[in-house]
């Protein structure tokens, strides 16, 4: 296809998603494999985007350049995506949360995602024809695994830009959708529309999932991270079968270590053990009770922040002892928050100056100031103990 033909079809593209919803949203259509490179991955006959058909793998390819070039930021993220599902390489690479260690490049090999796809579809029962949307962005794990399970079990996928009322925005029923829980927050009216539903990549809170128990939707908490190709284990949040038990994926199993925290073992997704440092009450090798983090990474509306950067940022401008931490949010799952040690000769600063600094999910969203922070022997803050006094403060 050339230069010409991509904008044709780019404008055709773009005609057609917004004459159907009035809103920016994607619209392609059926691949069919027999005219797929033979080192693509499996791409099935069904899999469609709305609409817009495409003959060959490398129509999609051409497709995708042309949102490179014209495409909003969502779209994008997608055609990026898609570049490198199609390409000849056998993996993924892909950037880690910080769920198990610092944020790092990890690859993915592409049989692992189709086989986490499959697993999907099997644990869910949503295979060829199901229609869903995408409306999380394709830069990271979960994004890309929607369009993998699209184009593996034969979805008819919508995807949108990744607003926090993406579901809110359209007016189309579908079979299954996927939000981060700050997107739920903002969607709880308009899940009627929705047959299942799971909810991953941030804390689901408990006024949340009482929200959702007067709602017809299926929903479930989904539990993953990008190293085990988003979720292996879920748990029903509302209806009769509600319950705090994670019920494994198929071919997917459980332990602890010495920590208590998981360990999963899922040779279909990854050759070697996952080890998390989520603390969990094991029921069984295929069951679990989360318990909560190890750590202290912030989860704050799916984005996972490191309390050290954010205060590596601030330390130019607070020269006092200060530390960055969280407390519960209804729509965050997690806010952050700014303790500092109070001392009687430091004057505040401006804070909206200072917070300038830091990225949006990172600004703190109230400071706290303590007499006097509890500290270790070698002269670290004692960051747990710190957020124990501000629970009991808040009481």
């Amino acid at each position: 296809m050339d230069g010409l033909g991509r904008k044709a079809l780019r404008k055709s593209f773009s005609a057609t998603a917004r004459a159907s919803t009035g809103k920016s949203s994607l619209t392609f259509g059926i691949i069919k494999s027999e005219t797929l490179k033979p080192t693509s991955p499996y791409i099935h006959p069904k899999f469609q985007l709305n609409g817009l058909s495409f003959e060959s793998a490398e129509e999609i390819l051409n497709f995708a350049e042309g949102l490179m070039e014209q495409g909003d930021d969502f779209e994008v993220s997608m055609a990026t995506f898609l570049e490198e599902w199609l390409n000849f390489k056998d993996y993924v690479e892909v950037q880690t949360s910080g769920s198990t260690g610092k944020p790092k490049k990890i690859q993915l090999l592409k049989k692992h995602m189709i086989h986490s796809a499959e697993a999907t579809g099997a644990y869910f029962k949503i295979g060829e024809g199901t229609k869903a949307l995408l409306c999380l962005s394709s830069e990271f794990i979960a994004g890309k695994m929607m369009l993998v399970r699209a184009m593996v079990l034969g979805w008819d996928l919508h995807v949108v830009a990744p607003d926090k009322d993406a579901l809110v925005q359209y007016d189309n029923p579908y079979d299954f959708v996927a939000l981060v829980p700050y997107q739920l927050y903002h969607s709880i009216h308009a899940l009627d529309k929705v047959k299942k539903l799971i909810v991953g990549g941030g804390i689901l809170t408990k006024d949340m999932e009482q929200m959702l128990q007067n709602k017809s939707v299926e929903a479930f908490a989904t539990y993953g991270m990008t190293e085990t190709i988003t979720h292996v284990a879920a748990r029903r949040i509302n209806g009769f079968a509600k319950s705090e038990v994670y019920h494994a994926f198929p071919h997917v199993k459980f332990s602890v270590d010495e920590r208590g925290c998981l360990v999963i073992s899922a040779p279909k997704i990854s050759e070697t053990e996952i080890i998390t440092n989520d603390l969990v009450e094991l029921l069984s090798p295929i069951s679990f009770i989360w318990l909560g983090r190890q750590d202290f990474i912030i989860n704050s509306g799916g984005v996972k922040l490191n309390p050290e950067t954010i205060e590596k940022k601030l330390e130019p401008f607070l020269k006092i002892p200060f530390i960055i931490s969280s407390e519960k949010d209804a729509a965050l799952g997690e806010k952050v928050i700014l303790v500092i040690e109070e001392v009687s000769t430091w004057q505040p600063p401006n804070y909206a100056e200072v917070f300038s600094v830091l990225e949006p999910f990172e600004r703190p969203k109230k400071v706290y100031t303590l007499s006097q922070f509890p500290y270790t022997e070698t002269g670290k803050i004692k960051r747990a103990q710190v957020k124990e006094v501000l629970q009991k403060f808040r009481k």
